[in-house]
């Protein structure tokens, strides 16, 4: 479970990651629309992608016992 947990929140990580920052050159570059979605839209589910996997690494960390 650990090492799943592990994998999701680093690919859910790297993912929130390029949707961020797809969604800050759509917006630099003067677009307010990407792929059919507004770009805070896209910035806010980058946002979250983030935090659920931010989330998945704190419960690794915390169910690890302490040494």
């Amino acid at each position: 479970m650990e090492s799943l947990l592990l994998w999701v929140g680093g690919l859910a990580g790297v993912a929130g990651i390029v949707l961020c920052a797809w969604a800050v050159y759509n917006r630099v570059a003067g677009s307010y629309l990407a792929g059919g979605f507004q770009v805070g839209t896209l910035l806010q589910a980058g946002m979250a992608t983030i935090l659920i996997g931010c989330l998945c690494l704190l419960v690794v960390l915390t169910n690890r016992p302490p040494r």
